[in-house]
């Protein structure tokens, strides 16, 4: 990989850099499907960039870090370019100094790639309404994470008062796993679902997320309720034929009960930030499910 250090520059100046290396390396930008601009302080920044780039090597993509600085300096631009073999697409490092740290839209506007998707992550602190931030209005989608807020669940029951179709979130897509073992659980009928419980450590946005879309899809009451942890470790449902269980003790392994089957034991692993970011950028539609989640989530905690 090469990089490159460019100080008190501007975006067109960055942008003739880019398209001087694509002539000097032989490497198109038309291979790029989308631009992932990436808003984080400096201390999350590098574990933001490594996870984008692993995201990057499934979705080739230009990856716009932008990185606010100190307000209180005067303007100035900083930029790093990542070029090479070992990164897909591009990575650039954007540093904002003075007025620029609350106009990031500007400097980024004239380094997105044309005509291809935009999608804004705020792997740490986001705005309160996403769609509605200088960055996030360029975006079709908008990726924030509750699980960095100081109140996750509180984060996720505030979601939907701003909520644009294309917005999620991260404790949403850590839920995929969960949600497919438990769609599985019911290939053989076991009668109407009564109701039940998710278990986890206190404060788990992820878990009122996925305890909001089993009483959505099953109609019926579900509760929250402690559990030593780590994470998610259980799931229990009552059916009319008997209960259904996802147990996890370790984050690791789930087994999973069935009336009048056999225990059935299943990888649940916890995956990494990678992973959940490439899931996301896979679709760019609207979740209607995760909505209607959110919808629920607000509408059981404020009632």
């Amino acid at each position: 990989m090469t990089s490159f250090m460019l100080t008190g520059t501007t975006a067109s100046k960055i942008s003739s850099h880019l398209t001087q290396l694509r002539h000097q390396m032989g490497t198109p930008a038309v291979g790029m499907v989308l631009t992932l601009v990436v808003v984080s302080d400096e201390g999350n920044q590098y574990d933001a960039v490594r996870a984008a780039t692993d995201a990057a090597r499934e979705h080739p993509s230009r990856i716009l870090v932008v990185i606010p600085r100190d307000a209180a300096e005067p303007n100035r631009l900083d930029a790093e370019i990542r070029f090479g073999e070992s990164t897909p697409g591009e990575v650039i490092l954007l540093r904002l100094y003075g007025e620029l740290t609350r106009h990031a839209d500007s400097v980024i506007s004239p380094l997105l790639l044309t005509d291809t998707p935009v999608v804004a992550w705020w792997p740490g602190d986001c705005p309160k309404i996403p769609a509605k931030d200088p960055v996030g209005v360029l975006a079709q989608r908008r990726i924030v994470d509750a699980r960095s807020a100081a109140d996750s669940v509180k984060a996720i029951t505030e979601r939907i008062r701003g909520y644009v179709p294309g917005d999620t979130d991260l404790a949403w897509t850590r839920l995929t796993s969960w949600r497919s073992l438990l769609a599985a659980a019911f290939d053989q009928p076991v009668g109407r679902v009564s109701g039940g419980v998710v278990e986890s450590v206190p404060g788990h946005a992820s878990a009122w997320l996925l305890a909001a879309w089993l009483s959505d899809r099953l109609g019926a009451p579900m509760k929250v309720v402690e559990s030593a942890g780590p994470g998610l470790t259980a799931v229990r449902l009552s059916a009319a034929d008997g209960d259904i269980t996802v147990t996890r003790g370790d984050a690791r392994m789930a087994t999973l009960s069935r009336p009048g089957q056999p225990d059935r034991r299943v990888a649940l692993t916890r995956r990494p930030m990678s992973e959940l970011l490439a899931e996301e950028l896979r679709r760019l539609d609207p979740d209607e499910i995760y909505e209607a989640a959110i919808r629920r989530i607000a509408a059981t905690r404020t009632s």
